[in-house]
C-alpha cells in the first residue's frame, strides 16, 4: 500500500528541515519550513511511477514551492524510474523524483530545483492553515479508506472529550478548544446536544466517537458554579 512509503518519505523531508504531516488538502504529504513565510513542499505517493502521479504533481504546483513524487523501486529495475524520458519530463516540469527501496531507503532520482508556479493563493493559504492547526501528525499519507483526522475533527473530539463526564458551558470548553462555540453549534457529526442556553452535553454518537478514535482521558475541566 502507498501508506508504507509514508514514513520513509516523511523522514527524508524532515531531515531536509520541514515539518511534515499527512493527508492535508488531498495531498499525501505536506511539509512547511520554519521560515516566514514558510516554504511549502508537497509529495505524492504511488506504488509505481506512472502518468497519474505526474498529473497529481502538476495539480499541486499551484500551491507549493516544491513538488515531489515518490514510488517504490520496481523489483526488476525496469520501472519508470529507469526511463530517461520520464525523468526528463519531471525535470522540465520542476518535479522531484524519490525512489523508496524495500528497506525504506529514499533516494533522489530527480531534484526539485525549478521553482514551481504559485497560481492559487487562496488554495495555498487553506492548505497552510490546515497544516498549522492540526495537532501532531494524525493522518498517514496515502490513506484512502479511513476518515481523515482533520484539524476540525481534532477540535470536535476535544469538545467531546471535555463533555464525556457531563454537560458543560461553552466558555468552559473554549479555553482548551478555541473554536468550541462554532463546533458545538454546528454539530456537524451529531455528537452534541444543547441542554440549555450556552450549555451542551454529549450524545450517544459522541461517546461512540470517543471510543472509535481512542483519544486520551477527557480534558481536565472543572464546571464553574
Amino acid at each position: 500500500m502507498e501508506t508504507t512509503l509514508y514514513l520513509p518519505v516523511k523522514t527524508f523531508l524532515e531531515e531536509a528541515g520541514y515539518t511534515v504531516k499527512g493527508e492535508i488538502g488531498g495531498c499525501d504529504l505536506v511539509g512547511l519550513s520554519d521560515e516566514d513565510p514558510p516554504v511549502v513542499v508537497i509529495c505524492e505517493l504511488k506504488l509505481t511511477f506512472n502518468l497519474e502521479l505526474i498529473l497529481q504533481a502538476v495539480d499541486r504546483a499551484a500551491v507549493a514551492d516544491e513538488v515531489w513524487i515518490a514510488a517504490r523501486v520496481s523489483a526488476r529495475g525496469r520501472g519508470r524510474e529507469s526511463d530517461k524520458r520520464y525523468r526528463d519530463l519531471c525535470r522540465r516540469l520542476g518535479i522531484g523524483m524519490l525512489s523508496v527501496s524495500d528497506q525504506g531507503i529514499v533516494s533522489v532520482l530527480v531534484g526539485s530545483v525549478t521553482p514551481m508556479p504559485r497560481t492559487n493563493p487562496k488554495r495555498r493559504s487553506r492548505l497552510m492553515r490546515e497544516h498549522q492547526k492540526r495537532k501532531g501528525d494524525p493522518a498517514v499519507g496515502g490513506s484512502t479508506r479511513t476518515p481523515l483526522m482533520t484539524a476540525y475533527r481534532q477540535q470536535a473530539l476535544g469538545c467531546a472529550s471535555a463533555l464525556a463526564s457531563g454537560p458543560l458551558k461553552v466558555k468552559e470548553i473554549r479555553a482548551h478548544v478555541p473554536d468550541a462555540a462554532k463546533i458545538l453549534q454546528g454539530n456537524v457529526y451529531g455528537w452534541f446536544e444543547r441542554v440549555e442556553r450556552g450549555v451542551y452535553a454529549l450524545t450517544p454518537a459522541g461517546h461512540e466517537a470517543l471510543g472509535r478514535w481512542q483519544l486520551p482521558a477527557p480534558l481536565p475541566i472543572t464546571p464553574s458554579a
